[in-house]
């Protein structure tokens, strides 16, 4: 049986999704405050709302649906346990 998570944090999605998605560039930004008071706020201004940039080569050949899928899947357990809302831009890595 696995242990639940913490409430979601700027730190725990960042270490999620280097461990899932090898980002070569990631932002992970509580965006949580500026939603006080708005449907999904859990009161504490937050946890509740993240916005996620990431490049990451595992992107490379894939749509936007599916890039944005990979975030999904990767922190699917915060979403599960009141993770509300998540703005997700991906882009692919810059070429060397």
């Amino acid at each position: 049986m696995s242990q639940p998570l913490p409430t979601a944090s700027a730190a725990l999605i960042t270490q999620r999704l280097q461990e899932r998605l090898q980002p070569t560039a990631l932002e992970v930004i509580d965006e949580s405050a500026l939603h006080s008071g708005h449907a999904g706020a859990n009161g504490t201004g937050f946890g509740s709302h993240f916005r996620v940039r990431i490049a990451s080569q595992l992107f490379t050949g894939k749509t936007p649906v599916a890039r944005h899928r990979l975030v999904y899947d990767a922190l699917q357990d915060f979403i599960d346990q009141g993770l509300h809302a998540l703005a997700i831009e991906t882009q692919l890595p810059a070429a060397n």
